[in-house]
């Protein structure tokens, strides 16, 4: 009797297939079962070859040899793995295997995990793909009910493999030119350097902010209040102090008459299912979970839990056949203490699907986050697990619900010929909210009843100083934001929309992406806020603006987007990237000695020889040494002579300040700095350097 050989991606899931299928016979490395024998890889178990692996001379980072473009690029084993990679070939090549079912995770990776393995066996042995979105024994079983022949997704192999040797050729050539060409180890990638390159740009946009002080008149009617405007509503600031008392003055104890009244009735349709970006986004700006965390959580109710569907998705809608899916799953959590929200969902009779839950066109690999047909078993999970597994219930039930309605009245007064209005709003039916905590926008002052002519007196009036405010940090809950909606900062339609589509790397990638940038010291993470390093900002500085800009990464996922489609060859694709790798590598040229890295002691692999630092001035204290830089502070290089000047890049970190070059050398000038932004005043004296709140 012949056997079907399946391949997971990781044992736990090999051990969940087994369990449905019947098969409980453990061997070293895999399951068995009469009809099937179930293995496992452990992610990744085969990868792209070195650079040495080409040639030798590729282990010494040289300038000269790049750009390191292999004629074909080949794989080899994880060594770390290597053991079970053997297993799996033992398993392949049994005589009783005629087949195999590709298990792994159904999406453009877990695509690639296989057929890397599958490749490196030449194995011809026909296969199949298991495509689920759940880790139900339901969903398992109805998998292995639907298993298509592995050719209906060769496309998606041919744009995961372009992507991957792709992303090498690019990350291996760029890192060595930048590195080699400014002696310190610079990592750079295709996702990794555009996702820096907009947290650089915000905080030179916090850094270059110059506030500036307005006024606002506040008028009070007696049991109202108003806002002074010029010609808009929202058009409140006066600039001049002056102005504002002149307005002031002119209309305070006169009488104002109603000009206007204008009311609309609104809305607020519930929100969409979560896809793994907004469940990020949630979890940081509810709980303080890192993107990290989020995915590692719901990877785990997923997995383990089986109380989640696949998280690693992009859509946040459901397809058609999942109607009576969906009605079983809310029925499994109509449980305490869901009860009484899913009450109100099933007391309006049968559940209503619309557009913004089931859209077949808007779901590809995988559909919506939504928790499975399982009575869920809360006191088994950690308190992370039901914090997340509690967001996606609450908005499973939600998008169920009524929609948010409230009036608004608008009110505009006019005394002496200034205008002020008037807002407020009246909830008709709270709807979805009635599961969500009110947000302070739903809490606008109530009005009186009043009518168009009628006449009230201006009995106070306030004059608020205020200023304007600079740009905030990203937290991981906004860049994950601008890093899917990344075709914002692209002016072609074409790209924009192909971006709108993708972003910047892919849900399962962004928090990997951003961990990456805190390792090699490009970010840091301060509370939610992220800040980028002097290291990472000198790094954009020099980089070319194809390498950074939003507009390549939109290019490369729109070609990505058509190889698996099957309207786009591989070699097209891959001769655009070799020669974006030779203009990558020349472009070093034009930028060396542009910026001044400080040395780090564990780059081996980078040239030994030093650049002279980089003096600023003359030391303020011991007026011998020369002021200069390195990787976390200003110092003196008389220090081995016993000067103790050190000024600590982030000494005023928490306060949102980093002590930059341009900032030492205002000090060094001036002896004083003052920082508008976080009210500072920083000084040089004989001490070295002092900082006080203004």
């Amino acid at each position: 009797m012949t056997k079907e050989l399946i391949i997971a991606e990781k044992p736990s899931v090999a051990r969940d297939i087994a369990k449905v299928l019947g098969c409980n016979k453990k061997g070293d490395g895999y399951i068995e079962g009469e009809a099937y024998v179930i293995t496992w890889a452990i992610g990744h178990l085969i990868t792209l070859c070195e650079p040495e692996d080409y040639d030798k001379k590729y282990k010494r980072w040289n300038y000269k040899d790049l750009p390191i473009v292999p004629k074909q690029i080949t794989t080899k084993p994880y060594s770390k793995t290597f053991k079970q990679l053997k297993i799996i070939k033992e398993l392949v090549n049994r005589k009783d295997v005629a087949a195999l079912i590709c298990a792994t995770d159904s999406g453009r990776e877990g695509e690639l995990i296989f057929r890397y393995i599958y490749n490196y066996f030449n194995c011809k042995k026909p296969f199949k793909r298991l495509w689920i979105s759940s880790m139900t024994d339901k969903a398992i079983t109805e998998g292995f009910e639907k298993l298509k022949d592995g050719s209906n997704y060769d496309n998606l192999y041919y744009s995961a493999k372009c992507r991957s040797e792709a992303d090498w050729l690019v990350g291996i050539n760029a890192t060595r030119a930048y590195t080699t060409q400014n002696n310190v180890l610079l990592s750079i990638g295709r996702v990794q350097t555009p996702t820096l390159a907009l947290i650089v740009q915000r905080q030179k946009e916090i850094d270059d902010f110059v506030p500036k002080d307005y006024y606002e008149l506040v008028a009070n009617f007696g049991d109202f209040s108003g806002t002074w405007f010029d010609k808009k509503p929202s058009e409140t600031k006066i600039f001049e102090e002056k102005d504002a008392i002149e307005i002031e003055k002119k209309v305070f104890n006169k009488e104002a008459i109603v000009k206007k009244i204008s009311k609309s009735n609104k809305k607020e349709l519930p929100p969409l299912l979560y896809d793994l970006t907004e469940l990020q986004r949630d979890g940081n700006k509810n709980y303080g979970y890192t993107a990290q965390e989020v995915l590692s959580i719901a990877q785990s109710l997923y997995e383990k839990r089986k109380m989640i569907t696949y998280p690693r998705t992009d859509s946040r809608y459901l397809s058609d056949d999942m109607k009576s899916k969906v009605k079983q799953t809310m029925d499994k959590i109509n449980v305490e203490p869901y009860s009484r929200a899913i009450k109100t969902v099933l007391d309006k009779g049968a559940l209503k699907f619309t557009k913004r839950i089931i859209d077949n066109s808007k779901v590809t690999d995988h559909h919506a986050i939504i928790p499975t047909d399982v009575t869920p078993k809360l006191d088994k999970l950690s308190r992370e697990e039901l914090n997340i597994y509690q967001l996606i219930v609450k908005r499973f039930i939600a998008v169920f619900y009524d929609d948010f309605l409230f009036e608004t009245t608008e009110i505009i007064l006019e005394a002496e010929k200034e205008r002020f209005a008037v807002k407020g709003k009246i909830i008709t039916q709270k709807g979805w909210k009635s599961l969500y905590i009110a947000s302070k926008d739903d809490k606008e002052q109530e009005l009186p009843l009043i009518q168009k002519g009628d006449i009230r007196l201006i009995e106070q009036i306030e004059l608020l100083k205020k200023q304007t405010s600079p740009p905030k940090p990203f937290t991981e809950g906004t860049l994950l934001s601008a890093m899917e909606n990344a075709g914002r900062f692209v002016e072609d339609e074409e790209l924009k929309e192909q971006l709108k589509a993708s972003g910047f790397g892919t849900p399962a990638t962004r928090a990997g992406i951003i961990e990456r940038l805190i390792q090699v010291d490009y970010i840091i993470r301060k509370g939610k806020a992220l800040f980028p390093t002097p290291k990472g900002i000198s790094l954009i500085n020099i980089i070319p603006e194809e390498l950074k800009s939003p507009e390549t990464t939109g290019k490369w996922e729109k070609a990505l987007n058509k190889i698996s489609q099957g309207e786009l060859e591989m070699t097209r694709f891959m001769e655009s990237i070799s020669r974006f790798v030779d203009y990558l590598v020349q472009s070093t040229q034009s930028t060396k000695g542009n910026e001044v890295f400080a040395e780090e002691k564990s780059n081996k692999r980078a040239s030994t020889k030093r650049k002279p630092a980089k003096v600023l001035g003359t030391c303020p204290v011991c007026k011998k040494g020369n002021l200069i830089e390195n990787s976390k502070a200003f110092g003196c290089s008389e220090w081995k002579n016993g000067c103790k000047m050190t000024i600590w890049k982030n000494v005023l970190e928490k306060e949102g300040l980093l002590i930059n070059e341009a900032i030492i050398l205002e000090l060094l000038e001036k002896g004083v700095f003052v920082s508008e932004n976080t009210k500072h005043q920083l000084e040089l004296n004989y001490k070295g350097f002092s900082s006080k709140k203004i």
